[in-house]
């Protein structure tokens, strides 16, 4: 094991269930590699678990049951393997255009055996036909401006937006009003999840699509 991974937070059985074994196994990949490969910082290994790992997994009730879901800018895998490893019933297609992020993703999907992943290699306009999807996330990738128009045309109406976002996430609606009625978006929400299981909750933008306006 990694001696730099964070060790693993007495929330993480009661957040992953029989899903934690997998997670773990993951934990450890991305510590050893992660840094070397330029998917995470060289000082996020000592917060894998309560940062990132647990970060998204928090998000994985909200999942739709058999839904097909795309994971834009997929990166380390955060979240989309980690949802895929948390939700075996729901497809995952994890949208990601760097080569190497690309590879990493595909061989850490064949190592882990997670059965309902894709990975596609491509920008997020570019992977309109490999939908439609039920429901969208993304995290880190970028302001709600950008990404809402990135990302609505991958779904249908009634489609859900579930971003990861920061604690700066009313300033950006703010900043995307416009944006968000412009695509169809006339109703949205916060969520806050997990406050009582990690140092910080998890900021969730979550929004439904209606139509263009």
């Amino acid at each position: 094991m990694t001696t730099d991974l964070e060790p693993e937070p007495e929330s993480a059985r009661q957040i992953l269930g029989d899903r934690l074994e997998h997670a773990r196994e993951f934990a450890e990949h991305l510590a050893e590699e992660g840094d070397e490969l330029g998917l995470i910082g060289p000082l996020e290994a000592a917060r894998l678990w309560s940062r990132h790992l647990l970060n998204c997994a928090l998000v994985a009730p909200l999942l739709t049951a058999g839904a097909r879901v795309a994971d834009v800018g997929s990166g380390a895998g955060l979240p989309g393997l980690v949802l895929a490893i948390a939700r075996p019933d729901v497809e995952l297609v994890l949208i990601e255009p760097m080569e190497r992020r690309t590879t990493w993703l595909l061989a850490e999907t064949e190592r882990l055996g997670l059965r309902n992943v894709t990975v596609l290699r491509a920008r997020a306009e570019d992977a309109v036909e490999a939908g439609p999807f039920d429901q969208v996330t993304a995290r880190a990738v970028s302001a709600l401006t950008k990404l809402v128009p990135l990302t609505v045309p991958l779904l249908p109406p009634g489609g859900q937006l579930l971003f990861l976002k920061g604690a700066r996430i009313h300033e950006e609606i703010t900043a995307a009003r416009s944006v968000l009625r412009r695509h169809g978006i006339h109703e949205h929400e916060v969520l806050e999840l997990g406050g009582d299981l990690l140092p910080e909750a998890t900021r969730l933008f979550r929004a439904t699509v209606v139509g263009a306006s």
